[in-house]
């Protein structure tokens, strides 16, 4: 397939869908003040996953997932991994596509169907789809000056009203690293920080693979240190107990902001960040689903997996039967499963690969 991106869209591609809706749940509350520790031991441990990542693409620079498979494992292993992972992005995206159907009905939408949102934003994901790479990252393209923006006015509003409390994240390492490392491994390398395995659908659509290293990390590490700002941000303003308790602890945090009497229930900010999140990360996740079956099975066309994946990912969504037993099989059970897919089967992809010493000439 003959797509293309830029080195900028790859980058704001990363940042979005790595951010996504991370910074709104209380990842690692388990290690208590510590639990900013427990992200960056995570994000430092994906950065090292990254790392083998790109080792691996960089053998086969013009290769996406599936040809990587097909190169290390054969023909018929490659393709019957190449069906696994189709499934595990669609799965992906069923769960953001539920998030964002409970969240509406959460904060928002209160009377609204949650199966009339989660249809509207899969209708909006799809179109962008059918409309090509280029439309979806020139989607993404547009929305990251808008969560830039809205994070930092937030934030900037936060210290205004003096709401943080840095005697909340001490003592440090108060109970040692034993909490620290069970909070991180495998939970949070899992999410966010393992899903980066998307963008091997994505690596090989940047026409100067000499940059793919460079700027997949860069932007990476900008994710990191958010993301761990954030968790801190979080602790310092509601303490432990309530972040550890709190379904949306950033939520509840914009809801404390007071400024002169004028500046005050942001909530709407706050939704509409995490709506840009779900969106970004479901839509990509949609799209690795799609483009994998339609490179798997070519003798349907894109247009036809799009309705098949998406009616999947519709009708699985509601198979959970409410939002507690999705929370809990998202961040405690299936979680432990996605290191199969994020680092076990690559890593064995990248063992072959050296093995056999895989090298595909980069085209020209």
């Amino acid at each position: 397939m003959g797509d293309r991106i830029t080195n900028y869209q790859l980058v704001v591609m990363i940042i979005l869908f790595q951010i996504g809706s991370t910074p709104l749940f209380a990842l690692g509350s388990s290690a208590k003040q510590d639990s900013w520790l427990a992200m960056l031991a995570a994000a430092m441990a994906g950065f090292l996953l990254l790392l083998m990542f790109l080792a691996i693409q960089r053998r086969a620079p013009d290769q996406n997932l599936l040809g990587l498979f097909r190169l290390s494992f054969g023909k018929i292993g490659g393709s019957c991994l190449g069906v696994v992972f189709a499934i595990y992005f669609a799965y992906e995206s069923m769960r953001n596509v539920r998030d964002f159907g409970e969240i509406s009905n959460l904060t928002l939408l209160s009377t609204t169907p949650k199966y009339i949102t989660m249809f509207i934003i899969l209708l909006l994901a799809s179109y962008a789809i059918l409309m090509g790479v280029d439309t979806l990252f020139r989607v993404t393209e547009t929305l990251l000056p808008l969560v830039t923006l809205s994070y930092g006015f937030l934030i900037l509003l936060i210290c205004i009203a003096g709401l943080i409390q840095f005697d909340n994240v001490l003592p440090i390492l108060e109970n040692g690293l034993t909490p620290v490392l069970k909070a991180a491994f495998p939970d949070i390398v899992s999410f966010p920080f393992g899903q980066m395995v998307i963008f091997f659908m994505i690596w090989h659509m940047l026409p100067d693979k000499q940059k793919v290293k460079k700027l997949s990390l860069v932007a990476y590490t900008i994710v990191a240190l958010f993301l761990v700002a954030m968790n801190i941000l979080n602790v310092t303003i509601l303490g432990t107990t309530l972040v550890a308790n709190s379904t949306l602890p950033f939520l509840e945090i914009v809801q404390l902001i007071e400024v002169g009497d004028i500046l005050e229930r942001l909530d709407v900010l706050v939704t509409l960040l995490l709506f840009l999140g779900l969106f970004v990360k479901m839509t990509a996740f949609y799209w690795g689903s799609v483009y994998a079956c339609a490179y798997l099975f070519p003798f349907w066309r894109k247009h036809t997996w799009v309705i098949i994946v998406g009616s999947l990912i519709f009708f699985t969504s509601f198979l959970e039967p409410n939002y507690s037993i999705h929370t809990w099989l998202g961040l405690k059970v299936v979680v432990k499963v996605y290191p199969l897919f994020q680092v076990i089967i690559p890593m064995v992809m990248f063992i072959v690969m050296l093995i056999r010493k895989t090298q595909v000439p980069q085209s020209t």
